[in-house]
């Protein structure tokens, strides 16, 4: 892990700054669509058939906040 962790240090210092920052934000991107995948699974498997809202249901909870 620690050789892993050298040859990452090294490679990040040969990068110049915009590539840097383009690799940071695909990397951000990445993480966030991660993230909302994993939100999106949990939601799956804890959703219930009764759970779904009509069109009117939901515009009236969109309403109500």
């Amino acid at each position: 892990m620690n050789l892993l962790r050298i040859r990452i240090h090294h490679l990040i210092e040969q990068l110049g700054d915009e590539e840097l920052e383009s690799g940071w934000n695909a990397l951000h991107a990445l993480h966030c669509d991660s993230y909302m995948l994993d939100a999106i699974q949990q939601v799956k498997q804890s959703q219930q058939p009764w759970d779904i809202l009509t069109r009117e249901e939901a515009i009236q909870v969109l309403m109500f906040f």
